[in-house]
């Protein structure tokens, strides 16, 4: 098996102040221990929040910063006491590579939401050592934070439910929205709102999607199945959707007002926010009271709940639609993420990719 006491070098893209800009950096993985699976990168995901992050928006940011939190590799190497995967499987690396393993959020499989979980990248490993994330040629992860990826599901399909399918399903499996009949909504059709659409669906949904105009109307019904299209400037199809659906899934990651939104609600619908937005947002309370309404929000998943979404859209035969980049593009690819440029989930071919320009 090799040791696993030699400290590894890898390359990756970082960003090294919040202008965002990334460019190849090398840099010390921290020591593996028995628990570790060591795992060369084959490709990973662009998520909004890599872009959040790299430009320090949620004023939280240390550079140099490798990003990259949706991530399917390949185990070159385990550790002794590592049980769950074998040299040479695919496997999925998301957004939490640590926590405490003792408070209540652990102790229920809701690991995303202990208070002293550590994040894939931006964050500091309990060695001391910075996390940096997938946009690098490999990872050491305690395998607690490692999800075998299905048998014959292609990588660069995986990566995205690592992060944006997870954070669809997370919510409407706890809130016990995942039986057939159910009229739903999904609010933004990007990364995590395309795959919301197709989880909801395969769970027997009558699916609205809802957007800002109507550009992607046609690959909102035609291509991923939506049963209704409402553009939220339209106030009279607005007003005849009143009241409508039992849940909206909101994804939408900048300010946006609220109000029109909850008036879709039913009695007792619920408005889910899975976008991470840093200004506050409003609503005036009898729009939530009288309809006896839920503004909500859910965080990821858990590593349970990141297994099932894979292994149901397996299943289910759902794909994420997705476009491959090489890692020189890395810098354009986030510019055009920004701009909402991009149908709908860049995946960086970071196997493919040469890192050390």
């Amino acid at each position: 098996m090799g040791s696993l006491e030699t400290e590894r070098t890898t390359t990756g893209w970082a960003a090294r102040d919040p202008s965002g800009f990334l460019s190849p950096y090398t840099y010390a993985l921290r020591n593996t221990g028995p628990e570790d699976v060591f795992i060369k990168v084959t490709c990973c995901g662009i998520c909004h929040t890599d872009i959040h992050q790299t430009k320090n928006d949620l004023g939280m940011s240390n550079y140099p910063m490798v990003p990259g939190h949706e991530v399917v590799g390949e185990v070159v190497e385990v550790g002794s006491d590592v049980t769950k995967f074998r040299v040479g499987e695919v496997v999925g690396v998301g957004c939490v590579v640590g926590c405490c393993r003792g408070c209540r959020p652990c102790d229920t499989d809701n690991e995303q939401y202990c208070l002293k979980k550590i994040w894939s990248y931006n964050d500091v490993y309990t060695d001391g050592k910075p996390t940096q994330g997938g946009f690098a040629g490999s990872m050491v992860v305690d395998q607690k934070f490692v999800v075998k990826i299905p048998d014959g599901m292609n990588p660069e399909q995986a990566a995205p439910l690592l992060c944006a399918g997870v954070t669809v399903y997370s919510p409407l499996r706890h809130f016990g929205l995942m039986g057939s009949g159910l009229r739903g909504g999904v609010l933004g059709l990007g990364g995590v709102g395309h795959m919301g659409v197709q989880i909801a669906k395969a769970m027997g949904h009558h699916v609205t999607v809802i957007s800002s105009s109507d550009k992607k109307r046609v690959e909102a019904l035609e291509h991923l199945g939506a049963d209704e299209y409402l553009v939220s400037s339209d106030t009279e199809g607005m007003q005849k959707a009143a009241e409508s659906l039992d849940y909206i899934i909101d994804t939408v990651p900048v300010f946006h007002p609220l109000e029109p939104y909850i008036a879709l609600l039913k009695l007792d619908g619920k408005l889910i926010l899975t976008g991470v937005i840093n200004t506050p947002l409003q609503f005036v309370s009898p729009m939530i009271m009288l309809g006896r309404k839920s503004i909500t929000g859910s965080f990821i998943g858990s590593m349970k709940e990141t297994e099932e979404i894979l292994n149901f859209c397996k299943e289910k035969n759902l794909s994420s639609m997705i476009e491959v980049v090489k890692m020189d593009y890395i810098n354009t690819a986030m510019e055009r993420l920004e701009k909402n440029d991009v149908r709908y989930r860049f995946v960086v071919d970071v196997a493919g990719s040469k890192l050390d320009l």
